[in-house]
């Protein structure tokens, strides 16, 4: 599918701003504009921006019910009751587990962690994790990346004597669960400056806060921001603000100093001795991650991001990457399958929504495929299985750039039995019997709702480079503004007619890949890049035509030789003036 470029112009107002900016800085002018297009106005702003600083997060305890967490914890710190550290499965939820539960086992010695299964409990909250706590003599559950929603649940353990501390950062219904606190900033009474966390970074806030109140020195906690750098990253949480210093740290923590659980996991990922970014957590580290709660059992990721033992966690680590090489074959026989289903029925190409439903597809899988599919059609798209086959189907969503998806399923909600998530993402359960029902609602509220320009993607331009703009200075400060991530994407460059210098070819298996060597007509810099399944300009290419390609910037390491390389992201063809 072809994309539209879209280019990001600035006011003469900002055309102003960015031109102070790049004297004060001494900066091209192309990057004070990416400043301007951030909302970074001033020498000040861009100094903070370039320089995140830990001393910069906010007062853990203007968190709305932060100063009820720390005492209930406290408390039963002190009178040896047993605390359960409860979370989700899958990366987010993970790595908010084992953060608590590290940061917690250096100073009490009374707790143990939950991770549901999500074959026979399901997502959040679950009546046997609750019931397994008081048959253990819990007294004490802190959830973690869930419970937001879990108002009867929570009301269930209250009767058997188990109270409840839920950090969360999903979208809370009207009512809230009765739990001693209830940290989330998404709460509409949470006055909490940054709205964003995830579920691990809210749990990193609240360690924060018994800390300052038990003088517990921060510097115990910067060893585990490697665990909320890779929860920012695999839950695609805006990496603005607090996230982005926290982000920042994270990374720096995993580039230096990571702990024995990620280290291990990054060797078996590839990673070894590379400078680890938020790309790759995204593609490698968390998949592998969520493999383990997708095939088996999530908690065997909690028992490798808690080990110390390397030799333990380099086996728990190979065993994770064998359930990550067989959900990838799963989840492409399970996409190849749905593909062909959406393929062989018209309906599907007369709706603005895709809908698929088939009793025997795994569970564990069918978030990503809800992603390929959306990323294939470029719809709002749920993929729904049967959940055990009691009668109830569960699935994930998927949107596209722009719709909230969460509204969308939320207009659904008298069909549903539970359902949560965010603008881009979402999980649901119903009755097999609605399903029908459901996806006639959400095709009407999608078709209703969805906007002419979130129905093809787009490609939003920061800047026009040549050549000659490229040089290792340009290169050094365009990495600072890192890490990137939603809400500071890595910036999608255009370069106009350029060239292939004579080396360019066809790689990949199935010769489906362009590598390119490339000129323009500002420089002799010859730019190196990489076109993933874009074999189809190759001819073009080669005839000396020209291309305008948009792309961005990385860094290529091959033989300890580093290089700039061009991620070409989409190609025109452009005809040669005769």
């Amino acid at each position: 599918m072809i994309n539209k470029w879209i280019y990001s112009e600035l006011t003469d107002e900002q055309n102003e701003i960015t031109n102070k900016l790049a004297n004060e800085l001494s900066i091209s002018p192309i990057l004070s504009k990416l400043l301007v297009q951030r909302g970074i106005t001033t020498y000040d702003e861009a100094r903070t921006f370039f320089r995140p600083d830990l001393n910069d997060l906010h007062d853990p305890f203007l968190m709305k019910d932060m100063d009820k967490a720390v005492e209930r914890l406290t408390k039963a710190m002190q009178r040896n009751e047993k605390i359960l550290i409860y979370g989700d499965y899958d990366v987010d939820g993970t790595t908010a587990v084992s953060l608590v539960y590290r940061f917690l086992i250096k100073l009490y010695c009374n707790l143990d962690f939950y991770i549901p299964d999500r074959y026979n409990e399901g997502y959040g909250i679950s009546t046997k994790g609750i019931n397994y706590a008081h048959e253990n003599d819990f007294t004490l559950i802190i959830a973690l990346d869930c419970g937001i929603k879990a108002v009867d649940k929570i009301k269930y353990a209250q009767s058997l004597g188990v109270d409840f501390i839920i950090c969360d950062h999903h979208n809370p219904d009207d009512e809230l669960p009765p739990a001693v606190a209830v940290l989330d900033p998404k709460r509409e009474d949470c006055t909490y400056p940054y709205k964003h966390l995830s579920g691990c970074g809210v749990g990193f806030k609240f360690m924060q806060a018994f800390a300052k109140v038990n003088s517990i020195g921060f510097e115990h906690l910067v060893p585990l921001l490697d665990l909320v750098a890779l929860s920012i990253a695999s839950d695609i949480v805006p990496i603005t603000g607090e996230n982005r210093i926290l982000a920042f740290y994270g990374l720096k923590q995993i580039n230096s100093d990571p702990s024995v659980g990620v280290k291990a996991i990054i060797d078996v990922s590839g990673l070894k001795n590379k400078e680890i970014n938020i790309s790759d957590i995204v593609f490698k580290i968390g998949p592998r991650i969520n493999a383990s709660g997708r095939m088996k059992l999530a908690s065997e990721a909690v028992e490798l991001l808690v080990a110390r033992d390397y030799a333990f966690a380099s086996e728990r680590s190979s065993t994770i990457n064998a359930y990550n090489d067989d959900r990838k074959d799963l989840d492409k026989n399970i996409t190849d399958e749905a593909l062909r289903l959406i393929q062989s029925d018209e309906i599907y190409s007369q709706r603005k929504s895709i809908v698929v439903y088939k009793p025997d597809w795994h569970k564990g899988v069918i978030g990503i495929v809800a992603s390929r599919l959306s990323e294939e059609h470029y719809k709002p798209t749920v993929v729904l299985t049967d959940s055990n086959s009691n009668g109830y189907a569960s699935g994930s969503a998927r949107s596209v750039s722009g719709f909230d998806l969460y509204k969308a399923v939320e207009s659904c909600k008298d069909l549903l039995e539970n359902f949560g998530g965010h603008m881009y993402a979402a999980g649901l359960t119903m009755k097999t019997e609605n399903v029908d029902e459901f996806t006639r609602r959400f095709e009407e509220y999608v078709a209703q709702n969805i906007q002419e320009e979130q129905t093809y993607p787009q490609l939003e331009i920061d800047a026009v480079l040549e050549f000659k703009d490229i040089t290792p200075k340009f290169f050094r400060i365009l990495k600072q503004f890192g890490p990137f991530g939603p809400g500071n994407m890595n910036p999608v460059f255009e370069s106009k007619n350029v060239y292939d210098y004579g080396s360019s070819r066809l790689v990949g298996r199935d010769q489906e890949h362009l590598k390119l060597e490339l000129i323009d007509n500002s420089s002799e810099n010859v730019m190196n890049g990489i076109a993933f399944r874009m074999h189809e300009f190759n001819d073009h290419l080669k005839a000396l035509n020209p291309l305008d390609i948009c792309y961005t910037l990385e860094e290529n390491t091959f033989n300890n030789f580093t290089t700039i390389q061009l991620m070409i992201k989409d190609i025109k063809k452009v005809e040669r003036k005769s």
